[in-house]
């Protein structure tokens, strides 16, 4: 583990010890680290062409026409990206959808911006890890008809 020094203003260093006690840390450290990760994983996800893990969340009134039947046409269309949604009854208009997506950073975000686009979808929300692909393989022991499949890393 590399270490470094860095140098606060009083007020800054007050400001940055509240949020650390705000968020829970045990120590500055953790909290750097916390910042320095988050920040460079949104670099990545900016400038990315690789391989994300996404949760979309998005409010929707189920009495607009036809849009649960969009909304699940969208997901049915991009089966490739979706791996599971949760759907949950809020009121008697409302609903509230989760989707967990997978695959390409730009695939993912397009079907995000489609499903979160239809008109009647209101409050929605995209969080994007980046991935990296750790190896093709079996589990041991094989069993007959387990295909090989990829487990996907998070970069840090």
């Amino acid at each position: 583990m590399e270490r470094f020094t860095i140098s606060l203003d009083d007020e800054l260093a007050r400001d940055f010890d509240a949020f650390i006690a705000a968020r829970g840390h045990a120590n500055r450290s953790e909290a750097v680290r916390d910042l320095i990760r988050a920040r460079l994983e949104q670099e990545r996800l900016q400038a990315s062409g690789g391989h994300c893990v996404a949760s979309l969340s998005y409010v929707y009134n189920h009495h607009a026409r036809e849009l649960t039947e969009r909304l699940a046409g969208h997901q049915h269309a991009h089966h490739d990206l979706t791996v599971a949604s949760l759907h949950v009854h809020l009121d008697h208009e409302n609903c509230l959808e989760c989707v967990v997506l997978s695959g390409p950073t730009a695939a993912v975000r397009e079907l995000a911006g489609r499903l979160t686009a239809e008109p009647g979808v209101r409050h929605g929300a995209l969080n994007l890890v980046s991935v990296e692909p750790s190896g093709r393989h079996t589990h041991v022991p094989f069993a007959p008809g387990r295909e090989p499949h990829v487990h996907l890393k998070p970069r840090y």
